[in-house]
C-alpha cells in the first residue's frame, strides 16, 4: 500500500513569507515551512521592527545546523517586506577574489540591495500599430541600392488614430523590437525609444497556453505624457555611471547597465551616485527601496571584512542585513588568539539579534519527504518515509532528501513504479552520510597503523 502518491496528494505552497497570522503567531506548515515556528516569529517580529524604521543598524543572525531552513527563513523575510525588494545572496568565502579587493565585493553588494523607484513623466506617443510602411529612396552615397528615408507608423488608441512620419533610425529600433501590425508600442517623443508592449488584444485566440502576452488598447490620445516607472539599484547605478554611454537622462542611464568586465567603483563615484539619488528622492521622482542582504557562512569572513561590515551597518541607506552560520565558539578568520561564539568578533554581534533554527524532529522530516516526493511525483511504499526519516534523523535532512530520486531509479530497474524498504536498504549501502563514511575512514586508518606496527 503506497502511502504517499503524487496524483491524490495536494502541491505544497511555493515559499512566499513566513506564514504568520494576524497575530504574529506560526501556523503550522504554511507558506511552504514545516517547524521552526520560534524561529518564523522571531523573524517576524524582525520584519515588522524593519518596516517601522527601527532596525537600522543592526543585523539579524540565524545560527543553526545545516539543513534547518536558516536560507529560507532569510527569504522568507524578504518576501514579507514586498515584492520588488531586492535580495542578495552571497557566500562568505565570495569576498576572496584576485580581481577584487574584500571590502570592495561587500560594498558592491550591499549596492545591490538597495533598490530605486524611478518615476518619470514623458511625452510619448503610444497605440496599437496599424500601418508600418517604410519608404525607400535612392542611396546618395552610392548609385546602387536604396535606403530608408523615413517610415510611417499608424497608431490607434481608443479615443482616436494618428499618423506618425518617423527617422529611420526609429525604423532600426522598431525592427529591433521585432514589432508588427497589431502591436501596442510606446516610442518617447524627446528620445525616440520605442518600446513594446504587447499584443493587441483584438488578436487574443481561444487558446489556453499562448507565449503571447496581450494587452488591451490604449485610452485616451495617441500623443500623450505617460508615467514610466523602473525599478534599479544604487549598484545599477554604480555600473552604468563608471562606464558612461548614451544621453544623460535617467531611462538613457538605465538603458547603458551592460558592462563587459568586472572594475571596482570608487568612492567617489559612489558619493556622487548618492548625491543624484538624493536629488531625484528631494524632488519625487524616485524612492528608496531598502533590500536584503543575506551573507551565509558569515564566519568566513575575516576581521577586515568584519571591521567593514561594522561601517556599513551605520550609512543612512544600508539595507537589511542578515548573516547565517553553523558555528559555535571559533577563532576569528584572520586573527591568532580572537576566539568568538560563531567565529564573529563581539563588536559586530552586540549589533545582531540572534535566532536559533531548531533541529527537525522525526514528524517534521517525515513531512518534508512527503512533499518532496509530492514534487517530484514519486509514490513510497508503507515505511519508507519513516525509514527516510530515521537515516535524517541520525544524519542529515538532506542525506535523506538526496536518497529519494536514486531510489525511485532503482524501483523503476526492478519494475515498479513505488519505492520500496528495500531501496532505501540499497541506496543506503551504495551512498554514505557524512558520520559513516568518517567513520569507516577513521577505522580504516587504526586498523593501518596495527598493522604497520
Amino acid at each position: 500500500m503506497a502511502s504517499t502518491s503524487a496524483s491524490n496528494a495536494p502541491l505544497p505552497p511555493p515559499l512566499d513569507g513566513l506564514g504568520l497570522n494576524a497575530e504574529g503567531y506560526s501556523q503550522t506548515d504554511s507558506s511552504g515551512f514545516v517547524g521552526q515556528t520560534r524561529a518564523r516569529e522571531a523573524c517576524g517580529v524582525i520584519v515588522d521592527l524593519i518596516k517601522s524604521r527601527k532596525f537600522s543598524g543592526r543585523a539579524l543572525l540565524l545560527v543553526g545546523a545545516p539543513g534547518t531552513g536558516k536560507t529560507a527563513l532569510a527569504l522568507a523575510v524578504s518576501h514579507e517586506l514586498g515584492v520588488k525588494v531586492p535580495f542578495c545572496p552571497m557566500v562568505g568565502s565570495e569576498v576572496y577574489s584576485t580581481e577584487v579587493k574584500k571590502t570592495e565585493v561587500l560594498a558592491e553588494v550591499f549596492r545591490r540591495a538597495i533598490g530605486l523607484r524611478i518615476k518619470e513623466t514623458k511625452e510619448v506617443y503610444e497605440g496599437e500599430v496599424t500601418e508600418l510602411t517604410p519608404t525607400e529612396s535612392e542611396n546618395p552615397l552610392s548609385g546602387y541600392g536604396k535606403t530608408v528615408s523615413h517610415v510611417t507608423v499608424g497608431l490607434k488608441t481608443v479615443k482616436g488614430t494618428k499618423q506618425l512620419r518617423l527617422d529611420p533610425s526609429i525604423y532600426e529600433a522598431i525592427l529591433k523590437e521585432k514589432i508588427v501590425v497589431g502591436d501596442v508600442i510606446y516610442i518617447e517623443a524627446n528620445t525616440g525609444a520605442v518600446k513594446r508592449v504587447g499584443r493587441s488584444d483584438a488578436y487574443a485566440s481561444s487558446y489556453d497556453l499562448e507565449s503571447e502576452t496581450y494587452v488591451p488598447l490604449p485610452k485616451g490620445d495617441v500623443h500623450k505624457k505617460k508615467e514610466l516607472v523602473q525599478d534599479v539599484t544604487l549598484g545599477d547605478l554604480d555600473a552604468a555611471n563608471a562606464r558612461p554611454q548614451g544621453g544623460q537622462d535617467i531611462m538613457s542611464v538605465m538603458g547603458s547597465l551592460v558592462r563587459s568586465g568586472r572594475t571596482e567603483v570608487t568612492e567617489k563615484l559612489r558619493k556622487e551616485v548618492n548625491k543624484v539619488v538624493k536629488g531625484y528622492v528631494d524632488q519625487g521622482v524616485a524612492e528608496v527601496i531598502p533590500g536584503v542582504v543575506f551573507i551565509d557562512e558569515v564566519h568566513m569572513l575575516d576581521i577586515e571584512c568584519f571591521t567593514f561590515l561594522n561601517a556599513l551597518l551605520e550609512d543612512s541607506m544600508a539595507p537589511t542585513v542578515i548573516f547565517a552560520t553553523n558555528r559555535g565558539n571559533s577563532t576569528v578568520r584572520g586573527t591568532v588568539d580572537i576566539v568568538s561564539p560563531h567565529g564573529i568578533p563581539v563588536d559586530l554581534l552586540d549589533r545582531c539579534m540572534i535566532v536559533r533554527t531548531e533541529q527537525y524532529t522525526v514528524a517534521q522530516i517525515i513531512r518534508v519527504i512527503e512533499l518532496r516526493a509530492t514534487v517530484e511525483g514519486l509514490t513510497m511504499g508503507e515505511g519508507v518515509p519513516q525509514k527516510l526519516a530515521e537515516a535524517g534523523e541520525n544524519s542529515s535532512l538532506r542525506y535523506a532528501l538526496q536518497l529519494l530520486t536514486p531510489a525511485s531509479i532503482l524501483a523503476k530497474l526492478a519494475g515498479r513504479d513505488t519505492i520500496e524498504l528495500e531501496d532505501i536498504g540499497e541506496m543506503g549501502e551504495l551512498f554514505l552520510d557524512a558520520k559513516t563514511s568518517a567513520g569507516l575512514i577513521s577505522k580504516g586508518k587504526q586498523s593501518a597503523d596495527v598493522t604497520m606496527q
